[in-house]
């Protein structure tokens, strides 16, 4: 039985390595695939080599007063790929998923920062690492301007990934404080 079983695996193996190797020597015609990550822009080293700062980072480049922001600098923290996505709940009680590329946030929050202040700045941030992925619960608060009370508060969660050179943000899904959904004691306030 168990040269049977050694046979039928050589046979399964050897023509599949013998059509790897004559495919290896043929010459390539396909062209290498476009680097995704040539229309992302250069990066501060001290924007992104360390969970902490890329998370200082994207709160920084998206806060403060009435005025263009460094959407370059935005870009540069986000994978090619990357998705933003605002969860809100509908006055039908439904919620309501708006998904969106960092481009597409740099469009649709770049008009509104043009005329508004806006400030962000975490309150709480809960880091679970495995291997090169993060996850950070970062609760937030929202301000027109610096010192005023806070107009929104709510929860951004962060996906993080570390490509042995730096890290980028994967993606952030949020949701925001209201009476039918308080921000728990423990990301309401620092311990």
């Amino acid at each position: 039985m168990k040269l049977a079983l050694l046979a039928l695996t050589a046979t399964l193996t050897v023509p599949s390595f013998a059509a790897a190797q004559s495919s290896s020597d043929k010459p390539s015609t396909q062209q290498s695939a476009p680097d995704p990550f040539a229309s992302v822009p250069a990066s501060k080293l001290g924007d992104v080599n360390s969970i902490d700062s890329i998370m200082a980072a994207v709160y920084d480049v998206i806060s403060g007063p009435p005025g263009e922001r460094d959407w370059s600098r935005f870009r540069s923290l986000f994978l090619p790929t990357a998705r933003l996505t605002a969860a809100t709940k509908g006055s039908d009680g439904a919620i309501h998923l708006r998904p969106m590329s960092a481009d597409e946030y740099a469009t649709r929050a770049g008009g509104y920062f043009l005329k508004n202040g806006f400030f962000e700045h975490p309150i709480v941030n809960r880091v679970q690492t495995f291997g090169n992925v993060a996850q950070v619960f970062s609760s937030y608060e929202s301000r027109h301007t610096a010192g005023e009370a806070p107009f929104a508060r709510g929860i951004n969660s962060f996906q993080l990934l570390n490509d042995g050179k730096r890290w980028w943000v994967v993606s952030i899904l949020w949701d925001e404080e209201r009476p039918d959904n308080p921000l728990p004691k423990d990301f309401a306030g620092k311990p």
